[in-house]
């Protein structure tokens, strides 16, 4: 595993996010495309606590704290119970971006890394490659779902026109 390239991929990542979640209505920022959807300020607060709670910590664990219980995370219940899409949008997505650096900045001082590092997890085992690998693809999901809410959101503000003329979504 390439850490630099790594890297690379999480600043490119929070560029990306950084500007999927930029300039935008409060409407369309908290807008949800179902009750059972999360909306774009959601999304960046969740990345937040993935960023500070889940993935550099658990990271750490596997690494230096081998055998020890995991802290417990709830990324679903996050979203209601603190309350994220009543959030300033700018301001969380300033949240995310500075964990997303003390990240950077961690993982830089950590190199090199011992990847086959392995812990058993309450998700059974799990490598410290495993656990890296995860946290940059966690991005690419959450870039894919920032977005579908893009989309969906230009989609439901154009009625009554449509979309269709842009190419199959």
């Amino acid at each position: 595993m390439n850490l630099q390239h790594y890297l690379a991929q999480m600043a490119h990542h929070a560029a990306a996010i950084g500007s999927l979640t930029s300039g935008l209505s409060d409407e369309q920022a908290r807008w949800r495309p179902a009750p059972d959807a999360w909306s774009i300020l959601e999304v960046i607060n969740h990345l937040h606590d993935e960023e500070r709670a889940d993935f550099r910590v658990r990271l750490d664990y596997i690494l230096h704290r081998p055998g020890q219980p995991w802290p417990p995370i709830n990324p679903q219940g996050w979203v209601t119970e603190r309350r994220y899409n009543s959030r300033d949008l700018a301001q969380s997505r300033q949240n995310f971006l500075d964990e997303r650096q003390k990240s950077l900045a961690w993982l830089r001082q950590l190199d090199p890394i011992d990847w086959t590092t392995l812990e058993v997890s309450p998700f059974g085992q799990m490598y410290a490659g495993d656990m890296f690998a995860a946290w940059v693809a966690h991005d690419l999901l959450h870039l894919r779902q920032l977005i579908e809410l893009h989309y969906a959101y230009a989609a439901q503000d154009a009625q009554p026109y449509n979309l269709a003329y842009a190419g199959d979504w």
